[in-house]
């Protein structure tokens, strides 16, 4: 599996990718938010499209707390957006297509899968701070019920506070 390059309490990668909406987003530009980043492999997949209804349907808990959610796979923009209208999708999907992001957070690495490895998307979660610093790091994330996994976490970080 690929070594994380990110560690709890250190400043997270900075990033700017393009969105599905057409935007571009920058991790400078959302700093004293909450950001949720979480890696998928595939657009329109089970687990995926499983993770990506969840963090929709509990977008509005994560903006109440004044965070953000973005996914981000190596899809292009036009599969991004055929993905999000066909499941009607809120969260931010973005474009990594030559996993430069992914690699700075340890999402890219080798796999194994029916005893052969290969390079891909680890499926993986950062939770990033509104100092823009790592406050907690899922790695190898199950989909189904991760999302709430992840409001879990905000929220006693939040009651730390």
């Amino acid at each position: 599996m690929a070594e994380s390059k990110i560690e709890t309490g250190k400043r997270a990668p900075r990033f700017t990718l393009p969105a599905h909406d057409g935007s571009k987003v920058a991790l400078k530009d959302l700093a004293g938010k909450w950001v949720v980043l979480y890696f998928y492999p595939r657009d329109n997949t089970s687990g995926c499209t499983t993770e990506a209804i969840e963090f929709t349907r509990l977008l509005p808990e994560f903006e109440k707390r004044g965070a953000v959610v973005l996914g981000c796979s190596t899809d292009s923009l036009e599969s991004h957006c055929r993905f999000a209208e066909k499941h009607g999708l809120e969260v931010t999907l973005l474009s990594d297509p030559d996993h430069r992001v992914m690699e700075k957070y340890g999402a890219w690495g080798i796999k194994k899968r029916y005893g052969k490895e290969y390079e891909g998307t680890i499926r993986s979660t950062v939770l990033i701070d509104p100092r823009g610093k790592v406050a907690w790091h899922w790695e190898n994330v199950r989909a189904a019920g991760h999302a709430e996994k992840v409001l879990a976490k905000l929220d006693e970080l939040l009651a730390g506070d």
